[in-house]
């Protein structure tokens, strides 16, 4: 899954993308209001973390704006204000959930899978091509119905590939699939990971193809 975490406390920021990337999900980091409202308006997320209190424009206004355009992707609310009224004023702006500060990662995670049950996330359930399944709630890849044990980062790769339907994904497009928007990892870490999952589907008729300049597309051998 791929996740907006909006949230102007730097080291509360880390933790939650160092553990929601640790079960295997995409986070994009925003601190501030006004670029958030920005890059809420044209990403491609399936859930968005927003805080209550941010510099520039508050939580709820960002809310209130992402459902005046029609936006109903689930939004948890994070909050340092235990007063009811303010719980209710998310929630009545939208919010689907709300946690209030400090919390347990364990109980943000619970509350993330509550949310993909409870509220259809819009993406697809699983992606195929030829033989190879990838299962985006499980994130669980199969060829010929044989469950593969890959690695959470080439899994997250493998996504944005299967998702491009045979276009070109972009090296920095990878990257921040893979990692998360600002992350500040070398693209050769992404040539790495594709390397290794080229010699895993090679075998069952899939091709990882590169267009140079231009980035990777995955392709059945057959298309090729």
């Amino acid at each position: 899954m791929r996740i907006v975490l909006v949230e102007d406390n730097a080291s509360l920021a880390r933790g939650i993308t160092y553990r929601l990337q640790d079960a295997g999900h995409a986070v994009d980091v925003l601190d501030d209001g006004e670029a958030a409202e920005s890059y809420l308006r044209t990403d491609q997320a399936d859930l968005v973390i927003l805080d209550i209190n941010l510099p520039g424009r508050d939580g709820i206004d960002l809310l209130k704006g992402l459902r005046a355009r029609g936006d109903d992707r689930p939004v948890l609310l994070l909050t340092a204000r235990a007063d009811t009224a303010d719980r209710v004023r998310g929630l009545d702006a939208g919010a689907d959930d709300y946690l209030v500060k400090p919390f347990e990662m364990v109980e943000l995670e619970a509350r993330i899978r509550a949310l993909s049950r409870r509220k259809p996330l819009p993406f697809r359930k699983a992606l195929t091509l030829g033989p190879l399944v990838l299962d985006l709630d499980a994130r669980q890849v199969e060829i010929d119905g044989t469950p593969q044990t890959v690695p959470r980062r080439e899994v997250s790769l493998l996504e944005a590939l299967m998702a491009a339907d045979g276009r070109n994904v972009s090296k920095s497009q990878l990257l921040e699939h893979t990692y998360g928007t600002g992350s500040d990892v070398d693209e050769a870490a992404i040539e790495a990971h594709i390397s290794r999952l080229r010699k895993r589907l090679k075998p069952h008729g899939i091709a990882i193809v590169v267009s140079r300049g231009l980035g990777y597309a995955l392709i059945a051998e057959a298309q090729v």
